[in-house]
């Protein structure tokens, strides 16, 4: 694993945008910090209502004078348990309806910048950056700026009431918790850095992992390749436990700061009470509450080296975040029609521009180190279809990402109509259908929908009926409304297949790039292919589509090679 260089930006985190994109009212964290300080509270009033209460008791009082302090004992015994749980409750609802806000505001900032941001990344980190790290970014909120209010809060008036008893006794516990805050914060500080950033990349490389030993356990059984993915899966949680281990070894370094500072607080003021009882009159019951409140003061504290982790680790959370939807605002971005991303330009109320065509001129494609692909010239007019053609690998999809805009060319440029493509001409303009094309854990027709939101159920149908799925639908127990699982799992590849190719049918971009639509189709399903490519070609939109398959090239206009030939 690659551990952050030294040269590697300490993350830091911006609370004020971070509870403003969450959405979390400062109300609601005072509210969450007094519910804090009220049950943790309640533990150092039980401590000092206790230590009275015994030293009085030593005395042989009449029971009338400590029914009070017994009542008063019950009552913070009970409030403390109570109080805990108004706080979990208040904090965790703050905690959650912000990562909500997070995820939403994180979604929107993908679909306002260039898809090339997230083309680069794979699929397993994808799920890492908006599942984990959205939710570490929550945990800042509930577990470090909520403790550390307590801390302070309670550390107050632990101080205070030792104070009331014996001044210099409170200024004692006041030096002993500062100390102990600020060494073992300082101590889980310079460390928390790396382990932050290590621990994310790490989380991501086990997501990433995973994922793809999951998705692609089938071809992994075929190829023999299984043990070679489950190394890789062990070698990431290997990872992850070195990760975990930076972070434990100054907690463990912290922990003992905090026990060593409880123990000189509770013997400097075990000292101060006796001597204070002996010579300058101190009652017995000051000397009992002076004595034993440190016990209490330091629980509030505890909890400063994790809070100061968990904030270096949603800092690094955050900084993954940002980095997919970073940079000025483009005002739309290419629309997948059938990917996982399906966006809107900012004017999503005007409909889509008709009548332009794509010129590629001289466009060579490729990701950064890659060997840029063969520089192609070609017209897409109004109507007609192109067939991109290639040896796997060469960089056909890489080059249909460029014609859509979704990536920077290497050399030349498309041009749609007079301006080069880009993420602020495009929008609805020009729609792209992935080979691995995504299909939700929802109803067929909510599938279809991907593609348009304003699809009707005659229309999905007729979609279908276009495609030759119109028995399929039909044998369905719910027809439209049944639900298919989550990646499609409940249909077969060619089921599969045919409905994102419905779904490129219902998009209203009148420029359509299709990626291997061919693939998992029997004879059936390659006619109606080409009754698609034909009717869309009818209504005036133009179709580009990359395949291996040469049988369906018959249903475009020219065929352009990668291969040099």
């Amino acid at each position: 694993m690659t551990y952050p260089t030294p040269g590697t930006p300490p993350p830091r985190l911006d609370w004020r945008t971070l509870l403003r994109d969450a959405q979390v009212r400062p109300a609601r964290v005072l509210l969450s910090v007094a519910a804090g300080t009220l049950a943790l509270g309640a533990a150092v009033g039980l401590a000092a209502v206790a230590a009275w209460m015994i030293a009085k008791a030593a005395g042989m009082p009449s029971p009338a004078e400590l029914g009070l302090a017994a009542v008063t004992v019950r009552f913070f015994g009970i409030a403390r348990g109570l109080f805990r749980y108004l706080e979990r409750l208040v904090s965790h609802e703050t905690a959650l309806s912000g990562v909500v806000a997070l995820r939403t505001r994180a979604y929107e900032a993908v679909a306002s910048t260039g898809a090339s941001r997230v083309l680069g990344l794979r699929r397993g980190d994808i799920v890492a950056r908006m599942g984990g790290d959205i939710d570490a970014m929550g945990d800042a909120v509930v577990r470090s700026l909520i403790p550390l209010g307590v801390a302070g809060t309670v550390s107050i008036i632990s101080i205070a009431i030792t104070g009331a008893y014996l001044p210099v006794a409170g200024v004692t516990l006041a030096a002993t918790l500062v100390a102990a805050a600020a060494v073992s914060g300082v101590m889980t500080w310079r460390s928390a850095r790396t382990a932050a950033l290590a621990g994310t990349a790490a989380a991501a490389r086990v997501s990433t992992a995973t994922l793809e030993a999951i998705d692609g356990a089938a071809e992994h059984r075929v190829w023999g390749t299984s043990e070679a993915a489950a190394e890789e899966l062990r070698a990431a949680d290997r990872d992850a436990e070195r990760a975990a281990e930076l972070a434990a070894r100054p907690a463990a370094w912290a922990a003992a700061v905090l026990q060593a500072a409880q123990g000189a607080a509770l013997v400097l003021a075990l000292w101060l009470a006796v001597s204070a009882a002996g010579s300058a009159g101190l009652p017995p019951t000051g000397a009992a509450v002076v004595a034993l409140l440190p016990l209490a003061a330091f629980e509030a504290v505890n909890a400063v080296p994790a809070a100061v982790q968990q904030a270096f680790r949603s800092a690094a959370a955050a900084r993954r975040v940002q980095a997919m939807g970073a940079g000025p605002d483009t005002g739309g971005v290419v629309a997948h029609a059938g990917g996982d991303d399906v966006t809107r330009p900012v004017a999503s109320g005007a409909p889509p521009p008709t009548g332009m065509s794509l010129r590629l001129e001289g466009l060579s494609a490729g990701w950064p180190g890659m060997r840029p692909t063969t520089p192609v010239t070609a017209t897409i007019e109004p109507g007609g279809a192109l067939g991109i053609v290639g040896r796997s690998g060469i960089g056909k999809t890489t080059l249909l990402l460029t014609m859509a805009g979704a990536l920077a060319p290497v050399r030349g440029r498309a041009v749609l109509g007079e301006a080069p493509v880009g993420t602020d001409t495009i929008g609805r303009t020009i729609a792209m259908t992935p080979e691995d094309a995504h299909l939700f854990g929802t109803t067929v027709l909510e599938n279809l929908r991907v593609a348009n939101g304003t699809v009707t159920q005659d229309q999905a149908r007729a979609a279908l009926e276009a495609v030759r799925l119109g028995q399929w639908l039909e044998s369905l127990p719910a027809g439209l409304e049944t639900h298919i699982g989550s990646g499609g799992n409940t249909v077969s590849g060619g089921e599969r297949r045919r409905l994102l190719l419905a779904r490129a049918l219902l998009c209203a971009a009148p420029i359509h790039l299709i990626d291997e639509p061919a693939e998992h189709l029997d004879a059936d399903g390659i006619d109606a292919l080409r009754a698609l490519v034909s009717a869309m070609r009818s209504q005036g939109r133009s179709v580009v589509i990359v395949t291996h398959d040469l049988g369906i090239l018959d249903v475009v206009d020219r065929v352009v090679s990668l291969d040099g030939s």
